[in-house]
């Protein structure tokens, strides 16, 4: 009988004759594998993504605290500002759709160095501001500059690190994450405090460091992009290793190997040692090169490019997506609230703080996200660890998600108890305990909620990104048009215990997903591997 297909998501963690966690992808002995990389190249090139995503996380959160500036001096209303979010958070979500073909057709490399090119038009037309034109438009180009931080990052380190490892090196993109969102005002408050630099340092300042990083990254930033299907085909997987990988690993017996339609073979820049036979790796201007063609690139790409971004759209299909991306979207639209409470509320009685006091506010948040990484990332990696065992042996994605029932009632509580203390007039140390717990739930709903999906669908790692973005982003932009309106409509006690409900509800679906979630899995078994085959295919 024909033994079954192992299922996506549900994985053999410890085979049973050696207990030893199976890597997951698989490893192959190509120098160029950047899971083979030594361990200096692989943190290094983990440095420089985390890096891009806390820049710009942080570039595009600094333009509300120079809104004070934009008001006095130039006349551009609130109601404009908040249009010039909404259309940031556009630029985030559909750019990051818009660039998804890039990193599989041309490499990874190609759309760091474009979004570090729109982070320099971006900050630079916002260092210029003049009109309520500019101040739209320059969100998009800063907006745009932040897709590569939304699905291509977590590619680049689900390229250098195993499956195992999944829920630590999410917590650190999470971490690197809070960081510029919440240290991003923080320094614009200090810029806007000075009596030296004016508002519109803020966008000279992210302008200077883009073309700082822009170099740094085209010669410091390596390609990552690697064919691990056609050499688990037979181009350098160690026999020995080959054989010892259990079931599901993704290693293909000889009979499974003659079924499958031929592939296209991979463009060799690579030269061999003549004497050892082994095959060396790339040089180091090969490995900084502007664009590292697919194999299955056919010309220009461009057919392939607009087929490619068609066939992205089905991943709005897959439950995991729209779970991860309510999870997420539902920390963006909170942070929409609490910033712009701070930004309104604290430099009125009885607080009366400058602009430094109120991006200071924004500490207690980042200590909050850094506590609910530990617990999103290291943590549960260790308790899945501890939930295989249990599962003898067997890992399911599902089981990741039982961490954020804590979650759903610290995070809710901190926005209420914020919310009411800013409508109280309270001061130290309320108000600050409920930002932190917010961090908390910010840290751990993005963390848990994409490794789940990453779990769930580990070689659709950035089309499930791309669209965890597209729905985040908008649920964002939404709330950010929105979020002034109910603002003046209600008090805060009643706006924040509204939300603190919803974030409950948002939360809670977290129960049905443990219940369902593996039937889901099985259910778009076909679906998955019908997307897989035909993105890895002559599109």
């Amino acid at each position: 009988m024909e033994e079954e297909k192992p299922l996506n998501g549900t994985e053999r963690l410890f085979p049973v004759e050696d207990g030893q966690i199976t890597l997951i992808p698989t490893p192959t002995t190509d120098p160029d594998d950047p899971l083979n990389w030594s361990t200096w190249r692989r943190y290094w090139h983990a440095f420089l993504v985390l890096v891009i995503v806390a820049f710009t996380a942080a570039t595009s959160n600094d333009a509300g605290t120079a809104g004070n500036g934009m008001n006095e001096q130039l006349g551009i209303s609130w109601d404009a500002i908040n249009v010039a979010a909404g259309v940031l958070f556009v630029g985030i979500g559909y750019c990051t759709l818009l660039l998804s073909p890039a990193p599989f057709l041309y490499g990874r490399r190609i759309s760091y160095l474009l979004c570090l090119l729109f982070s320099i038009i971006g900050s630079v037309w916002f260092a210029r501001v003049e009109t309520v034109q500019d101040n739209i438009w320059n969100q998009l180009f800063v907006g745009a500059s932040e897709s590569c931080a939304e699905a291509l990052a977590q590619l680049s380190l689900s390229d250098i690190f195993f499956q195992h490892r999944r829920g630590l090196v999410l917590g650190f993109y999470i971490l690197a994450t809070s960081v510029g969102t919440f240290m991003g005002p923080l320094v614009s408050g200090f810029i806007l405090d000075s009596s030296v630099l004016g508002w519109r340092w803020v966008g000279w300042l992210a302008a200077i460091i883009s073309g700082g990083l822009l170099v740094l990254f085209y010669f410091g930033l390596e390609e990552t992009y690697f064919d691990r299907k056609t050499v688990l085909d037979g181009l350098g997987v160690n026999p020995s290793e080959q054989q010892q990988q259990p079931q599901g690993s993704g290693v293909l017996s000889s009979d499974e190997k003659s079924e499958r339609p031929p592939i296209v073979e991979p463009i060799l820049v690579n030269s061999v040692d003549e004497e050892s036979g082994q095959k060396k790796g790339k040089t180091y201007w090969q490995r900084i090169a502007l664009i590292t063609p697919s194999p299955t690139l056919i010309g220009t790409g461009f057919k392939q490019y607009c087929r490619r971004l068609y066939h992205t759209l089905g991943i709005m299909l897959f439950p995991a997506v729209i779970y991860s991306g309510l999870q997420w979207g539902a920390q963006d639209a909170w942070l929409t609230f609490y910033l712009t409470i701070e930004e309104d509320n604290y430099y009125e009685a009885p607080w009366f703080y400058g602009d430094a006091a109120v991006g200071i506010m924004n500490v207690p948040t980042l200590i909050g996200a850094c506590i609910g990484c530990i617990y999103g990332g290291w943590f549960s990696d260790f308790f899945v660890t501890w939930t295989a065992k249990r599962n003898g042996g067997i890992f399911e994605a599902e089981q990741r998600l039982w961490l954020l029932f804590p979650v759903a009632f610290i995070g809710p509580a901190g926005l209420m108890l914020f919310g009411i203390g800013s409508d109280k007039g309270w001061n130290w140390p309320l108000p600050y305990l409920g930002l932190g717990f917010i961090g908390f739930g910010w840290g751990c709903a993005g963390d848990l909620s994409m490794a789940y999906l990453q779990d769930a669908y580990p070689e659709m790692v950035l089309e499930g990104m791309v669209g965890v973005s597209v729905i985040n982003n908008t649920i964002g932009c939404i709330f950010t048009f929105s979020a002034q309106y109910w603002i003046d409509a209600q008090s805060l006690t009643q706006v924040f215990v509204a939300i603190g409900i919803l974030s409950w509800a948002f939360l809670m679906t977290t129960a049905p997903m443990i219940y369902w979630g593996k039937k889901c899995r099985r259910m778009t078994q076909k679906r998955y591997e019908n997307f897989l085959r035909i993105r890895d295919g002559h599109l």
